[in-house]
């Protein structure tokens, strides 16, 4: 059970050296049980203390890091049940699924048309992250397949396999890749866990409900093992969702370290179509899954999941934003439009893209709203018709243009008065509403 602030304080060394960034160890205390702080910051903490303090500092559902390179990912690490009570940290993983006795040609095919699924969405690279390789009962072909992903490809791993001697194998061939080891069970605990720790990687552990999970748990947790990620075995949707929730509960609710780790989820063995897959991982991304298994990649599906997923795993208090500034698109001159928007992020990249498919080189200044839209901004002040003929004024475009044109939004039509007021001599032209009218707009004024 975490230590209470009062406890965690009895354990610091008590300098008041305010390193930590609070005043005093008894702030930093109530800091760190409350998640708000982590151990790190005091410099000064023993060795001894800092192991009694742990699992103080620890969030209630671990963070386990699978795979290394440009792939890399982190699940686990969550503080909550809903996401707009702070955030939700680590996104869910998204798998495909191949089997070992795949052909070499039609491995190469997956995994070159799984490896060209990149979608750029507000200045993000979106992207699925593993491969799941599952044994087809060959030991030797098992190794291999996974061998070859790994080295051929930038997908992560999950290994999937029950022979031990197939899975130490597949291991031997692809731990420079750190890959999630799956399944431990109640019969092969032992050995996996021997094998996981042998070798630093992340182990799945596998039962046939949540309370057969504790035990396996709390057996690998006592052999060192702390980076798992668990799998309650339920295929029937309506258990697996009810799985998914009780395990999220009972780690941050009722703090049950024997269930606090990331969870493992089997679309692909819950559907018999993709388009079924799709719709179940859909519901794991957002209760609660860590990693979503499909049995393919297709735009499609993949597309719509990785949407869902970066607006679910967005900060819902730190909306994605651009910095305040002048954006030059298509090289634009001193006779070039000048428009102004929020700094919204999807504004932004929407107003940008636009306006570059306009073929019109324009000047685009972005006036920080701390994030908000437009709409938004204006209702809610941070987008005034005084502030925004400041912020013109202060931000050097001036310099860059000889044509006094200012085009803003047309949902910020009411402002227009005032901008006149704060820049005398400039002509305010009401642009259009929709961005997707813009082009349009654009091309008239040439």
């Amino acid at each position: 059970m975490a230590l209470t602030g009062i406890q965690i304080f009895k354990l610091l060394p008590k300098t008041n050296c305010k390193e930590c960034g609070v005043p005093t160890c008894l702030a930093f205390a109530m800091n760190l049980a409350s998640g708000k702080a982590e151990l790190d910051s005091c410099p000064y903490v023993s060795e001894e203390a800092r192991a009694q303090l742990a699992e103080a500092s620890a969030p209630p559902i671990l963070p386990v890091q699978i795979g290394k390179g440009v792939r890399k990912f982190t699940v686990g690490g969550e503080t909550v049940l809903y996401r707009h009570e702070k955030t939700f940290f680590n996104p869910t993983a998204l798998a495909a699924k191949i089997k070992s006795d795949t052909t070499e040609k039609d491995l190469k095919a997956k995994l070159s048309a799984w490896n060209a699924f990149q979608y750029e969405r507000v200045g993000l690279n979106l992207r699925p992250e593993i491969v799941a390789v599952e044994d087809a009962g060959d030991a030797k072909a098992f190794a291999q397949t996974a061998k070859t992903i790994a080295e051929t490809s930038e997908f992560n791993l999950i290994l999937m396999s029950q022979n031990i001697d197939a899975m130490k194998a597949a291991v031997e061939a692809t731990r420079f890749k750190n890959p999630l080891i799956y399944a431990a069970t109640a019969a092969t605990v032992d050995a996996f866990g021997a094998l996981a720790k042998e070798n630093d990687l992340p182990l799945a552990v596998k039962a046939d409900s949540i309370d057969a999970l504790i035990p396996l748990t709390d057996k690998l947790v006592g052999m060192g093992l702390k980076k798992l990620v668990i799998d309650s075995g339920a295929r029937d949707v309506k258990q697996a969702f009810e799985d998914q929730v009780a395990i999220r509960r009972a780690a941050l609710k009722a703090g049950n370290r024997s269930l606090g780790f990331p969870t493992i989820t089997f679309p692909c063995e819950m559907a018999s179509n993709l388009d079924m897959e799709t719709m179940l991982a859909a519901m794991f991304i957002a209760k609660y899954g860590a990693i979503a298994v499909l049995s393919d990649f297709k735009t499609e599906s993949l597309f719509p999941l990785l949407l869902e997923r970066l607006n679910i795993f967005t900060d819902p208090q730190r909306p994605m934003t651009v910095t305040e500034g002048i954006y030059e698109i298509g090289n634009p001159d001193e006779n070039s439009p000048v428009m102004i928007t929020t700094n919204f992020a999807l504004t932004y990249f929407i107003v940008s893209g636009e306006v570059e498919g306009s073929k019109v080189p324009s000047w685009l200044l972005i006036k920080d709203t701390e994030g908000l839209s437009v709409m938004t901004a204006w209702a809610a002040g941070k987008f005034a018709g005084d502030d925004v003929g400041m912020f013109v004024k202060k931000s050097g475009i001036m310099d860059k243009v000889k044509k006094k044109e200012l085009i803003i939004p047309g949902y910020a039509a009411a402002i227009v008065g005032e901008i006149e007021e704060e820049l005398p001599g400039w002509n305010i032209i009401v642009g259009p509403r929709e961005a997707p009218h813009l082009p349009a707009f654009l091309k008239a004024r040439l």
